[in-house]
């Protein structure tokens, strides 16, 4: 790994740092609270460029990596977008991205990633269904051979954006569970399109990040052409792997630039307000509090650039970025925990955001993965004996 700053990262930062400036904590509370998309962001993102960091440049893409993407994502999210820096990319500029890049045949790369690159398409990724939760093996949603086309039957839920993507990457079973051998065989992906008539969907009412729908999908008699298959038959949970790394990588960039953007409004604020004749930040038992979690979310930074050097070179990076998410929340939730108590009873209030960066970071211990399994990965490749 090489820490020299180059001049591709710089502009990223600088590009990001602008980016935020313009959509600030007030404009992000003003969406949270209307439960509005940010399609002027989300357009912003495209003409820097952002949508197309993974995206080949011969696909009108930046043919850059995961280090690019992560620094981006994080960036975005400390400097006052919160969750939103990461929201926005991690689906179809990361995930779709990615497992089209890979997977994806002649026909699929030039259909989709141009347009990914320039933001003009938008993907959700339908994973997870109310049976299975994070056990990904238990899918239920079918896929079934007819002719020369496979019809999908089943049911999803949490997937962002569906409410208003253009496609959908679906992950069903073409070869029940009890048919395999092992339960990662049997799995394959399908890109979708959602104005077909045999898809609904219903969003969740949820705790926060409001500025995008997370939404049930109910898909019944969906008919796709075979040529629709993203990647190999039955061996889908492989292409699905490369997405999930990426994902993992984004949510730590999520953790720490969340926390980092609290932690930075809490210091400001602990300089300028005064107790007892000081400021409240000349206190240690306030300043030392963030003081600590700042430390370990500038380590979990550098766990996450690891991960990313390793994906970016093809190597594996399972134990990496498993170990970069969930150091990363962890920092994060404590630096926004810590933040919030900086602020005492103001920091309850909507008006000073960071009661909306708590209710945001808490969702990164839940998704991509939760933390629990997270150190289960991490845990067997320690040695210890596996525990699902």
């Amino acid at each position: 790994m090489n820490f020299e700053t180059t001049q591709e990262r710089s502009m990223i930062r600088s590009t990001a740092e602008d980016i935020a400036g313009e959509y600030g904590p007030e404009y992000w509370r003003e969406k949270e609270e209307d439960g509005e998309f940010a399609q002027e962001f989300w357009d912003e993102l495209g003409a820097a460029g952002f949508h197309g960091l993974l995206v080949p440049e011969e696909y009108e893409g930046a043919g850059m990596g995961m280090q690019e993407m992560g620094l981006a994502m994080e960036t975005l999210c400390a400097e006052g977008c919160g969750m939103a820096g990461t929201w926005y990319l991690v689906l179809t500029a990361g995930m779709a991205a990615v497992g089209i890049r890979e997977h994806g045949t002649d026909d699929q790369k030039e259909r989709y990633l141009p347009d990914i690159a320039a933001g003009d398409r938008n993907f959700s990724i339908g994973i997870t269904e109310p049976e299975a939760g994070t056990n990904t093996l238990n899918v239920a949603t079918r896929a079934e051979k007819d002719g020369d086309e496979y019809v999908l039957n089943g049911n999803k839920a949490w997937i962002t954006f569906s409410d208003r993507a253009d496609n959908m990457i679906l992950v069903t079973r073409t070869t029940p569970r009890e048919e395999v051998d092992r339960g990662v065989d049997g799995i394959s992906l399908f890109v979708v399109d959602m104005d077909d008539p045999g898809i609904d969907v219903s969003p969740i009412p949820k705790h926060g990040i409001n500025y995008s729908k997370s939404c049930e999908v109910f898909i019944e008699d969906v008919r796709v052409p075979k040529e629709n298959l993203l990647g190999e038959k039955d061996s889908g949970w492989w292409t699905l792997v490369d997405m999930l790394n990426p994902e993992r990588i984004g949510f730590a960039a999520a953790g720490t630039g969340i926390g980092k953007l609290a932690a930075d409004t809490a210091i400001e604020y602990a300089n300028d307000r005064e107790v007892f004749d000081a400021p409240v930040g000349s206190h240690q038992g306030v300043s030392f509090p963030i003081t600590q979690a700042y430390a370990e979310m500038e380590t979990a930074t550098l766990m996450r650039e690891k991960a990313a050097w390793l994906y970016d070179h093809g190597e594996d990076c399972g134990y990496e970025t498993n170990v970069a998410k969930a150091t990363a929340v962890n920092a994060g939730i404590e630096a926004v925990k810590q933040s919030m108590q900086a602020f005492g009873g103001w920091g309850y209030a909507k008006e000073y955001d960071v009661e909306r960066w708590w209710r945001e970071i808490n969702l990164t211990r839940l998704a991509p993965v939760s933390q629990q399994m997270a150190y289960n990965h991490i845990s067997q490749q320690l040695g210890f004996p596996k525990s699902y």
